[in-house]
């Protein structure tokens, strides 16, 4: 039996624009497609799968809690460990990304860096500080 808790194995983004969002993560992240269809697109990073789904589609997966519009704010953020938070933020912005902000050395002793996708979700790159 699987010790509770178990792996986060997939984390599902709710996105208004799949096309949109779905280009930025080939871009971006520069991973193929798992699995996908008119609703769908799964990535996979690491041993976590991201599926971005329409966020109309959503709805009958959360009910009866709602869908948030992108708008809202958000409400979460993904971390990813890089060699190198500066390095990276150069090859992001080659690569036609936005930084929110960084990079910055945090007091908890590391740098990073932010971004945001289309759908809204908040990606930080993240270095422990030597």
């Amino acid at each position: 039996m699987t010790p509770w808790p178990g792996s986060i194995t997939a984390i599902t983004l709710f996105v208004d624009d799949l096309a949109a969002t779905r280009s930025f993560y080939l871009d971006v992240f520069r991973l193929p497609i798992l699995f996908e269809d008119a609703n769908s697109a799964v990535f996979r990073f690491d041993n976590t799968m991201i599926n971005l789904l329409k966020s109309s589609e959503a709805v009958s997966l959360i009910e009866p809690a709602a869908v948030a519009a992108a708008q809202a704010g958000s409400r979460l953020q993904l971390t990813l460990d890089v060699e190198d938070v500066d390095a990276m933020c150069a090859e992001l912005t080659g690569r036609g990304v936005r930084l929110l902000n960084g990079p910055m050395d945090r007091e908890w002793g590391i740098r990073t860096a932010s971004f945001q996708d289309p759908g809204g979700h908040i990606w930080e790159i993240a270095q422990p500080l030597a």
